[in-house]
């Protein structure tokens, strides 16, 4: 497929993940860590406009020089920018100024890519690509937070399906033998730069569930009091759990003696079959002590990804975010893109039903704090 083929259809996805939102749905900014979905919009335009249209398009001209201030998100290099807890402040530029921009990168985009790009160019765009698929899933897990807050429980979309049925093996884990496995990215195609530095590792032999933990399964661990037991929780967890009174995975809601959650549908009764969603590396952990289990490392996963069913929820690892051997930041500003979060972060592994297509992949490392829950994560177990 042609370069400005995969340019539009990345540019098309965006647009229509926001198309179920009202105006003021755009703006709304309920936690540091949510952003407005009309900051995405403009953000991932800018990407495109700082990395590949101002330095490699000749004659282009800048849309709006202040939106460089209004739509960096963490490049030192490229210069100041607004803090991420005052992304929901920004009532100007409006929804429609964004919608605007868009189109005006895009139709600059159209006539740079009727020529054919450098090697240098070409991964950058590439990269970008990548970026906006990045945001897409950003984008869901966003909504969700923001609709799932307001307490009319409003549904993003009635229409809304899962794109990844849910799939149930045997229940059994799936053992393998100890030895040397080959961890990272390998062959052609894109990756990241944090898979890539393939190496050795050497594991003990371990057994791997088939199945993600279910919400019937975690709702044992809460009916036990796994909440309020101390001997389950990590210490930090432990003072999180009490600090911010958790009881429960997020958009859990107890009505009537019954447990429901929030969905993209708006409030239903929990299905206690749906694999668990939307908890953090601590309940994580603590569910897994509960059970006289563990989480796999983020080797052990990748080891076992091809006899595993996988691609509905994040799983956590127990693994600690860190460089593979012989990792370099790349100069410049994509030089930011993930060296400088390697600490006090846990990988994940995997992906989610809400992950863009084409975007997931046995090496792909994501990465989150230990307390965040918004994201789209489970449990698989290992011992």
């Amino acid at each position: 497929m042609k370069l400005s083929d995969c340019y539009k259809i990345v540019r098309k996805r965006t647009e229509s993940i926001c198309s179920p939102l009202q105006t003021e749905d755009y703006v709304v900014q309920p936690v540091a860590d949510v952003s407005p979905p009309k900051w995405h919009l403009g953000h991932t335009t800018w990407f495109f406009e700082t990395f590949i249209l101002r330095p490699y398009f000749m004659g282009y001209k800048e849309y709006d020089p202040q939106y460089n201030y209004v739509f960096n998100s963490y490049y030192e290099t490229v210069g100041n920018r607004v803090i991420r807890t005052d992304r929901g402040n920004l009532s100007r530029p409006t929804v429609i100024d964004i919608y605007r921009y868009r189109e005006y990168m895009d139709e600059a985009m159209d006539k740079f890519l009727c020529q054919e790009p450098s090697a240098e160019v070409r991964e950058l765009l590439i990269l970008g690509f990548n970026h906006e698929e990045q945001h897409q899933e950003l984008l869901y897990t966003d909504i969700k937070y923001i609709l799932g807050h307001n307490p009319l429980f409003p549904a993003y979309s009635k229409d809304y399906v899962s794109q990844k049925v849910a799939e149930h093996a045997d229940g059994k884990f799936i053992k393998l033998k100890e030895g040397i496995y080959e961890i990272g990215f390998a062959g052609d195609g894109f990756c990241f730069d944090n898979e890539l530095g393939r190496h050795k590792v050497y594991l003990n032999a371990f057994e791997i569930s088939s199945d993600l933990v279910t919400n019937q399964e975690y709702l044992a661990f809460i009916n036990d009091g796994g909440y309020q037991d101390f001997r389950h929780w990590h210490a930090e967890g432990w003072d999180w759990v009490n600090k911010n009174h958790i009881v429960s995975p997020l958009y859990w809601h107890a009505i009537d003696a019954n447990w429901h959650n929030y969905t993209y549908n708006g409030l239903q009764p929990l299905n206690l079959k749906d694999p668990l969603c939307h908890i953090s590396y601590f309940e994580a952990s603590a569910y897994a002590a509960w059970r006289g289990l563990r989480l796999p490392t983020e080797f052990e996963w990748e080891a076992a990804a091809n006899l595993l069913k996988w691609g509905r929820r994040w799983e956590w690892t127990e693994s600690a975010y860190l460089p593979y051997p012989g990792f370099v930041k790349a100069a410049g500003a994509i030089g930011e893109y993930n060296g400088k979060f390697m600490v006090n972060q846990q990988v994940l592994r995997g992906a989610s039903e809400v992950t863009s297509p084409g975007h997931s992949r046995i090496t792909y490392r994501n990465f989150f704090q230990t307390h965040l829950q918004w994201q789209f994560t489970g449990i698989r177990l290992a011992k």
